[in-house]
């Protein structure tokens, strides 16, 4: 693998567009660090300590690398963008025009990256406006009990002043995830939450381990390589479905009659009904501050937290429910089949049409059971031991470790196959 790093920096393209990447990060971090003006700085600490250790903040947090708690000019980070890609692929598959947007290739696929990035300004308004004023309410319960007001001089300028320096901070990262993903190596969205993530694992390990002890502090990094390792299979597992195209003669050409498959992987979803599972369990935080129901918000306070085994088995429920569901969207079994169908193509022994949809139907379910699984234990099973622990300092680390994983080997095998272009030997070789 040394030898291979090597290589990287051997070829001149491939050098530039790592550089050019790990370029574009550091500027992401440069915006995650400078805080917003109008914001009372001492107490941004006291924000950064509460969101730590309690609430249902520290999910957002996690995702913005630090940056939503310090108020910073990119505090609302990747996370309107992703919720808008996947609420406009949900409606491609309800809307006529996003479905034919969707059919039409490349075309297409401008127009709705388009109406993603109105949408992601649209959320990025709304967010900014309500964490504006739940962050002058002192949380609104978003991080427990603690009440912190760092918008003391709460008007209406600068109020305004506060969302769209929000609002643009996020338009400028959606703008340098594209950056990335264009001039750079692997998924700009993916490894600005990668460099996210991972920047916290390490003041969150010396947490865990202050909080917890040698022991117990050890028992969390032998699951947490054992997990490791789980993810690695799981995320490489694929079922090959052949594809066999029949020959057709065109004037003097034959053209056809090769062999190709269909790789439906065992997690199709990725990390999709995470983020999905924590969005729905947020809203109850939400609501908990504008219904005038006590009882509610006290339960609310009580058990919609990341250490609470309600909230652990409703989380795991969930993103084992949304494997299913995105399942489906990604990767449409009618869509499919009609695609092989108009290409000339059909999978042996499967008739053409209905048969194949169906037989796709088969498959995909029954690889997604164990993936919608695997997915709902790697949450779970940390945030079991570490709420039986009461262990409140990192809650998150299974979300850390399959993103951080996941994005990992998606990159590597980008770069893997650029080599492999230039005959030099592979990570995963």
């Amino acid at each position: 693998m040394l030898s291979s790093l090597k290589n990287i920096f051997k070829i001149p393209d491939l050098r530039n567009k790592v550089l050019f990447t790990l370029l574009i990060i550091g500027i992401y971090q440069l915006g995650a660090n400078i805080i917003v003006p109008g914001v009372d700085f001492a107490k941004v600490q006291q924000l950064e300590n509460a969101a730590k250790s309690a609430g249902i903040i520290g999910f957002l947090n996690l995702f913005s690398g630090g940056a939503l708690t310090r108020m910073a000019v990119f505090g609302l980070g990747i996370m309107p963008y992703i919720t808008s890609s996947i609420i406009i692929q949900l409606l491609s598959t309800v809307i006529p025009k996003f479905e034919e947007w969707r059919d039409q290739g490349a075309v297409g696929e401008k127009k709705l990256t388009q109406a993603t990035r109105y949408l992601t300004i649209a959320l990025a308004l709304m967010q900014s406006t309500g964490l504006v004023y739940l962050f002058h309410n002192g949380g609104g319960g978003l991080f427990g009990s603690t009440s912190i007001d760092i918008i003391p001089d709460f008007t209406f300028p600068r109020v305004v002043f506060i969302v769209l320096t929000l609002t643009a901070g996020t338009a400028f990262v959606m703008w340098l995830g594209e950056l990335i993903t264009q001039r750079g190596i692997g998924n700009g969205m993916s490894l600005i939450i990668f460099a996210n993530v991972v920047a916290g694992v390490v003041p969150s390990g010396g947490a865990v381990l202050a909080e917890g002890g040698d022991l117990k502090f050890g028992v969390l990094v032998a699951l947490s390589i054992a997990i490791l390792v789980w993810i690695v299979f799981m995320e490489q597992g694929q079922r090959r479905i052949p594809v066999t195209f029949a020959s057709r003669v065109v004037g003097r050409k034959m053209y056809g009659g090769s062999s190709s498959y269909i790789p439906l992987k065992v997690n199709q979803s990725g990390v999709i009904p995470v983020i999905f599972a924590s969005s729905l369990l947020y809203i109850p935080v939400l609501l908990s501050n504008v219904l005038p129901w006590q009882g509610f918000r006290l339960f609310v306070n009580s058990h919609i937290t990341p250490t609470s085994l309600l909230y652990i088995g409703l989380y795991g429920g969930l993103v084992f429910l949304f494997a299913y569901f995105y399942v489906y969207v990604a990767f449409d079994p009618h869509q499919q089949s009609d695609i092989i169908r108009k290409q000339g193509g059909f999978i042996p022994g499967i008739r053409p049409g209905p048969p194949t949809e169906r037989y796709l139907s088969r498959i995909l379910n029954r690889i997604t059971f164990p993936g919608g699984l695997y997915l709902a234990l790697v949450v779970v099973v940390p945030g079991v031991l570490m709420a039986l622990w009461a262990i409140t300092a990192y809650p998150f680390y299974g979300i850390t470790l399959l993103i951080a994983v996941g994005v990992s080997l998606e990159t590597m095998r980008q770069i893997d196959s650029q080599l492999m272009m230039r005959n030099y030997e592979g990570f995963l070789s």
